[in-house]
């Protein structure tokens, strides 16, 4: 079981480490090609904040946001190949701000093709969330089974 879990964990990882790779190609000055995608996003999100809580959100640097999802993605997914739980959560953190962000379909209506393309990515999304957490559980459970087997026994004479 050893070799497919470290299989399995490089394969779900590939995911997070090739996009975080790809975005460090891709960032300039500007902050690359997903800026044009991003901003646009950005500002509904910090314009029904600032509705919902009642308070002038200031703006949002995007290149910031950008270096923060890829050192979230790259340090993440490198810390989930080697089994540790803070790697996960790390991933954790990233799909749980970004998948609202970016896979934004309840701003569209049912009728529109983005919609049904919007959703599918939210919905994988979520269910990379789903896998993150049980393995976040697998490793608990196997931590606790294995204290209560090293529990020493009492000597009799």
């Amino acid at each position: 079981m050893g070799f497919s879990s470290f299989l399995g964990r490089v394969l779900f990882a590939s995911l997070f480490i090739l996009s975080a790779w790809q975005m460090f190609n891709e960032f300039d000055d500007n902050g690359g090609p997903i800026v044009k995608e991003l901003i646009p996003k950005l500002t509904v999100v910090r314009r029904n904040l600032s509705s919902k809580l009642g308070v002038a959100i200031p703006d949002i640097n995007v290149r910031t946001v950008i270096a923060s999802t890829m050192l979230l993605k790259g340090v993440g997914g490198v810390l989930f190949v080697l089994g540790s739980t803070f790697g996960s959560y790390l991933l954790l953190l990233y799909l749980g701000i970004s998948t609202p962000i970016l896979y934004d379909f309840y701003n569209y209506r049912s009728n529109i093709p983005e919609y049904y393309l919007l959703l599918n990515d939210f919905i994988q999304s979520t269910a990379l969330c789903g896998a993150l957490l049980f393995f976040i559980e697998m490793k608990y459970s196997i931590t606790r089974r294995q204290m209560r087997k090293k529990t020493p026994k009492a000597k009799t004479v």
